[in-house]
């Protein structure tokens, strides 16, 4: 896999997880919506960790900075 996010977006999705996971611990969101909020939380940190965005390449996207 060719990592294809670049370092802004990586650190937008940390941020929006962090924020996801905060949010149903303090049981701001609960239930399905709260549980559906980890998943993609979990979804987000590991395309981070990754830098890999599989549907990024569906659509043709790439945040990458071009290597010289």
């Amino acid at each position: 896999m060719k990592p294809n996010m670049g370092g802004t977006d990586r650190i937008i999705r940390f941020i929006a997880a962090a924020v996801a996971v905060a949010l149903y611990f303090t049981e701001t969101l609960t239930g399905t919506l709260g549980i559906i909020a980890l998943v993609v939380a979990a979804i987000f940190t590991l395309t981070s960790v990754i830098s890999f965005c599989p549907l990024y390449s569906i659509f043709g996207l790439n945040t990458c900075p071009v290597k010289k």
